[in-house]
């Protein structure tokens, strides 16, 4: 039947259904053939920590939310403007979100008594008039799923679980998306078996031509690709990029990369991925324990490698002696806390900004980090780089402050030239560098070079390197074992000297101000980028001005912060903790920065920081 085709500028569509309807395969297909018809996208998974909570129950809902656009977007969306539910927990979980007007597609099989009764639904709400304001689709999906595929040999159970085949099928039929991307897909992933293989491409097929014959909708929509730079694109998850940029550093620094990790939420993908690419000399240690993994990234820093280790606030915690013992060592070690919300086990699937000011000072003593934070997944790639760079070339261990948004997250990555990524060298030493008393020359592993004050890094068995180390403080420029109370205040201030003198390397932050004369500056660090962007984008198509900067260098800060800091009137700094890096910037700058605060577990939305720039602005 004709069908009218109608052109839309952005959509927002999020799948909701239980952990085992497949619903984050499902949003990833679609993802990915959005991905390859050229759109701007921007995604946000969102799943329980319960490995298998009790069906059809609201703790169990898993859902899957892609924004795409035919022009640059900064963010997953605010709320949805399709809601596909599978049941009545996934509708009843998601429908705040929800607003007036917009589409929801219902699985009505799946709206029993029962499962009506088991997340507190008093009536069937399809029935009881309570969604007049949206758009209902009440569609059986499971039902003509396992219609379309019951010439297969397979059983009830396994036909029904291909109904999120048929909802993909639906979707990209009602979105003109390609289907080939998902029957190679579909083809490889179940090769094993071609009877479920045929029936999912049957379930798929199924759904496409439902929204081809169906009069439920009588609609379909097309979204253009969107004006990007010319190159090559992949779609990339934060976890998948910041994997690829340690591998790309250890290539540009020629070091063996090594990673030394204990699996944990949300970080655990980085070990999954990095254990794939032994062909790059990539060398991954699934440790027994958090303790274990980063003792043996330091040893492998110690051997000439560059140490990796992968995990999460709770795992920075048992961490924490180990990374003031490579403070102590100056080795390069890089730290990487996919940050999710706590404490304790927390919310190990949500995300948060609250493991800084751990980061910071959870160490015993003055030991000093540098943290840098990347601002969106694809940047987790060029993050991961210039964490190295500055572990590699200032002997010291690097936090990589990610999180859960970012990690899980996906977007339209450029693959660089990396003809034109910079190299690093690591300058290990290969000669003796002291005049002893006596005439004779010998090695002295803490003499320091005066630029970047980095201590010599002398792999072990380089004949007459020898040297001490340990967590006892040593002697300056000696290496030796030292009690002395002047030599530790010389070498704590050092320490912390270092790590000042890495700001000399920073590029110096630049301001987001299109009118020049705005009066309130808005900042953020790490995922926030996103939102705050969007935020700003909303201010000024009212006509307003607002400036706009963003820290990827956390510790140290950038050269001229403070001189931008105290150019504007007003400060806000929205964080997803209590007010973290505000404290650190009142405490450093005595500016009155004006907190926005929230540890939902979630994102920002772009309108509701919008509004909290309105609010100020308004309040001038």
């Amino acid at each position: 039947m004709s069908k009218q085709v109608v052109q839309l500028s952005r959509v927002v569509i999020r799948f909701a259904g239980d952990s085992g309807d497949g619903m984050q395969l499902t949003g990833d297909r679609f993802t990915s053939e959005t991905a390859g018809m050229g759109n701007d996208l921007s995604t946000l998974p969102d799943f329980p920590a319960e490995i298998r909570a009790p069906a059809g129950t609201l703790p169990g809902v898993s859902a899957f939310q892609l924004h795409f656009a035919d022009h640059d977007i900064m963010t997953p969306g605010d709320s949805p403007n399709v809601l596909v539910a599978m049941n009545p927990a996934a509708l009843k979980a998601n429908l705040h979100d929800v607003p007036r007007g917009a589409d929801i597609i219902v699985n009505t099989d799946e709206f029993t008594k029962r499962n009506l009764v088991k997340v507190g639904y008093e009536s069937n709400p399809i029935e009881d008039g309570s969604l007049d304001q949206f758009k209902v689709h009440p569609i059986a999906l499971t039902s003509m799923t396992v219609e379309a595929l019951k010439e297969f040999e397979i059983s009830k159970k396994e036909a029904e679980r291909a109904k999120n085949m048929f909802a993909l099928g639906l979707l990209c039929w009602l979105y003109h998306r390609p289907t080939e991307g998902t029957a190679e897909f579909l083809k490889a992933k179940f090769g094993k078996n071609p009877e479920i293989m045929k029936a999912n491409l049957r379930a798929f097929e199924a759904g496409w031509s439902y929204g081809e014959t169906t009069e439920e909708f009588s609609i379909q929509y097309e979204i253009n690709p969107a004006p990007m730079k010319s190159g090559t694109y992949r779609n990339m998850s934060g976890n998948l990029a910041l994997s690829y940029g340690l591998i790309a550093a250890s290539k540009l620094s020629g070091l063996t990369l090594f990673l030394g990790s204990y699996p944990i939420t949300p970080a655990s993908d980085i070990l999954h991925e990095l254990s794939r690419h032994k062909r790059f000399g990539v060398m991954t240690f699934q440790a027994e324990d958090e303790i274990a993994g980063v003792g043996a990234a330091i040893g492998a820093s110690y051997g000439g490698a560059l140490g990796v280790t992968t995990t999460s606030g709770p795992g920075v915690a048992l961490k924490s002696e180990a990374i003031g013992l490579a403070v102590s060592l100056e080795l390069p070690l890089l730290v990487v806390d996919v940050q999710r919300g706590g404490p304790s086990t927390g919310l190990p699937t949500k995300t948060e900004q609250s493991d800084l000011l751990q980061a910071m000072f959870g160490r015993n003593g003055e030991a000093p980090v540098p943290i840098v934070a990347p601002q969106s997944p694809s940047d987790c790639f060029f993050a991961a780089i210039e964490a190295a760079r500055i572990a590699i070339t200032y002997r010291t261990p690097v936090f990589l402050l990610s999180d859960g948004y970012l990690a899980n997250g996906s977007e339209p990555w450029c693959v660089p030239d990396v003809s034109l990524l910079a190299k690093i060298d690591p300058n290990f030493a290969t000669e003796l560098n002291h005049e002893g008393a006596d005439g004779t020359m010998e090695f002295w592993p803490y003499l320091r070079d005066p630029e970047t004050l980095a201590r010599p890094w002398a792999i072990p068995g380089t004949a007459g390197l020898e040297h001490r180390i340990g967590g006892i403080e040593k002697a300056d420029g000696a290496g030796t074992i030292s009690y002395d109370a002047d030599n530790h205040d010389k070498m704590v201030r050092l320490r912390q000297a270092k790590v000042d003198a890495i700001a000399r390397t920073i590029p110096e932050l630049v301001v987001d101000d299109p009118d020049g004369d705005a009066r309130v500056l808005i900042m953020g660090w790490g995922s926030t980028y996103g939102p705050i962007g969007a935020a700003c984008r909303l201010v000024r198509a009212e006509g307003k001005s607002v400036a706009q900067i963003h820290l990827r260098h956390v510790n140290p800060f950038p050269s001229n912060l403070e001189t931008i800091l105290k150019s504007y009137d007003r400060v806000i700094l929205p964080e997803m903790n209590l007010g973290q890096l505000s404290m650190l910037l009142r405490a450093k700058y005595l500016v009155d920065i004006i907190g926005y605060n929230q540890v939902r577990g979630m994102p920002f939305k772009s309108d509701e920081l919008a509004t909290v720039i309105n609010d100020v602005l308004e309040s001038m």
